[in-house]
């Protein structure tokens, strides 16, 4: 499947008061029958606050057909429908590729009713603007310590450099700085 992506499923519930402790066993022993899934690649939970009934639970898989098996299998039927009595689902959904990048960090507000998601070039702009400075200064550098090594070694490193610099530092604070105009709601086009 050449054009796989993995997908991650987010799922907002709330607990039930005076559940919490069931709901907790619970999740665990739903992410140790995910675990043996095949295209499983990870999940977690956490909750709002210390005090709130709303739990939040983040699942991904390597594709859309893993996910699917998983969804519909029997072990998950099963799993769900133990806990019917604990908690309601309040929200989910699936993202594939980058656009998890453009979620407002902390939004706790589990009732908003859909996510603005910009359109690919806006996501576009917000990588390119710190990667392109960020790039040009790791070349000039490391240029004296690579200039005499094959090009793929030098890329490499550079890649490896950038990488967790983008991830962690440069990404976050563009999505950041740039959340109103990434935010902004799609104006309809005249015709």
């Amino acid at each position: 499947m050449p054009n796989a992506q993995p997908v991650t499923v987010s799922i907002a519930r709330t607990v039930l008061p005076g559940y919490h402790r069931q709901f907790a066993a619970w999740a665990h022993a739903g992410q140790e029958l995910a675990r043996e899934w095949p295209g499983y690649l990870g999940s977690g939970w956490v909750r709002t606050g210390p005090d709130s009934p709303e739990w939040h639970m983040l699942y991904r898989f390597a594709d859309a057909e893993s996910l699917h098996a998983w969804d519909e299998s029997p072990e998950r039927r099963w799993w769900i429908e133990s806990a019917a009595e604990l908690m309601e689902i309040t929200r989910v959904e699936h993202r594939t590729g980058i656009e998890g990048w453009f979620e407002q960090p902390g939004d706790v507000n589990v009732s908003v009713p859909e996510t603005v998601v910009p359109p690919r070039w806006k996501q576009a702009v917000s990588i390119f603007l710190p990667f392109f400075p960020l790039s040009l200064l790791a070349n000039f550098l490391l240029h004296p310590l690579t200039s005499n090594w094959p090009l793929p070694l030098a890329v490499l490193l550079n890649v490896c450099l950038l990488t967790p610099l983008m991830t962690y530092i440069f990404l976050p604070a563009s999505t950041r700085l740039l959340r109103p105009w990434l935010q902004a709601s799609r104006k309809p086009r005249r015709r």
